[in-house]
């Protein structure tokens, strides 16, 4: 249990302190003083090794459950002996342009958290020490506890919003500058074409809004009254967060759209272009036709034909020829064909 458990400790109004190795015991320790409670965290338990734990917390089986499997949607669940929430903080890699999610689980009782991280991106280190620096915050027990990380999580999510915002411009200015021969501007690295480049970005956007869309209806849920093993006191605080992560879905909803503005956009362009290559295209096949046709006329096998016995008939039709193409070059070339 040691590489499980990532940390341990009780905490006595708002200070961490020593307590027993045995959580069992460190559990009934923290209840018996009554302005204690014990935070545990553990990453990436197996079955047999969570099994220990939730034996000793009186975690419900389906929360249980839900912890190991992870790949759950965020939400808030209510047990008789815990509390059960489920986050999914998200990681921006600035080298690949990419968003990938990871899993965090909270459990709160009355006097513990047992908070389960999986993959990369939980900053739950971060938020330990930041409340161990606080202890007129941390004094409030396992809900500040609750309202740190979820505000941490949410606050993450602010970030990888803004540098998504900054690839979109990137994206959008790439995608409308054209070069030399008419084609878009790709990038130096992968030479993606831009049709790839914004199916890849809306699956940035997609990751995205899958960890943060569902978790307003528990973050929302947090800042009404009535929710067990939460103090009502703490309303404001996860206002706070649910005013942030309001914002937050409103920016992944504005990136969605201008993506599918940006697409249909390209595809129009695109369009166009082909539009002009075919014109082009067909002036040239129109030019390239009348000296066809004449020397398709006078190439015939027949006895009798017109100035087949002049002297000027073969320049002359050859300046027939020039004089038609030149004709119809000047026409496609004032009309905007070529």
């Amino acid at each position: 249990m040691s590489g499980v458990i990532v940390d341990s400790a009780i905490y006595r109004d708002g200070r961490r302190t020593d307590g027993p190795a045995d959580l069992s015991d460190a559990l009934a320790e923290a209840r018996a003083e009554g302005n204690a409670f014990l935070w545990v965290g553990l990453h990436e338990p197996t079955e047999n090794e969570f099994e220990l734990v939730s034996g000793e917390f009186g975690m419900h089986p389906l929360a249980v459950e839900d912890s190991l499997k992870a790949h759950q949607r965020p939400k808030l669940e209510v047990y008789d002996d815990s509390l059960f929430m489920v986050l999914k903080p998200v990681v921006y890699d600035s080298e690949r342009d990419t968003v990938s999610s990871g899993e965090l689980m909270v459990f709160v009782g009355d006097s513990f958290v047992v908070t389960i991280r999986h993959g990369e991106g939980a900053p739950l280190h971060a938020v330990r020490r930041r409340l161990e620096s606080e202890p007129q915050v941390l004094k409030h027990g396992p809900t500040a506890v609750l309202y740190a990380v979820s505000d941490a999580v949410v606050d993450h999510y602010l970030d990888v919003g803004a540098e998504l915002q900054i690839d979109l411009e990137e994206l959008e200015s790439q995608v409308f500058s054209p070069i030399e021969g008419g084609s878009v501007r790709r990038r130096e690295a992968g030479d993606q074409p831009a049709a790839e480049r914004i199916y890849t970005f809306k699956r940035q956007v997609l990751e995205f809004r899958r960890a943060a869309g569902p978790l307003a209806a528990p973050i929302s849920r947090l800042t009404r009254s009535g929710v067990p093993f939460v103090q009502e006191r703490s309303q404001p605080f996860f206002r706070d967060v649910d005013d942030h992560l309001t914002r937050v879905n409103e920016q992944v909803e504005g990136l969605d759209r201008l993506l599918s503005d940006i697409l249909s956009a390209h595809l129009a362009q695109m369009g166009v272009r082909q539009n002009d290559d075919m014109r082009k295209i067909s002036a040239w096949a129109a030019m390239a036709a009348v000296p066809t046709l004449l020397a398709g006329i006078w190439g015939m096998n027949f006895q009798h034909m017109p100035e087949l016995g002049q002297v000027w008939g073969y320049p002359g039709a050859l300046l027939l020829m020039v004089g038609a193409v030149t004709f119809l070059h000047r026409l496609f070339k004032r009309n905007g064909w070529l």
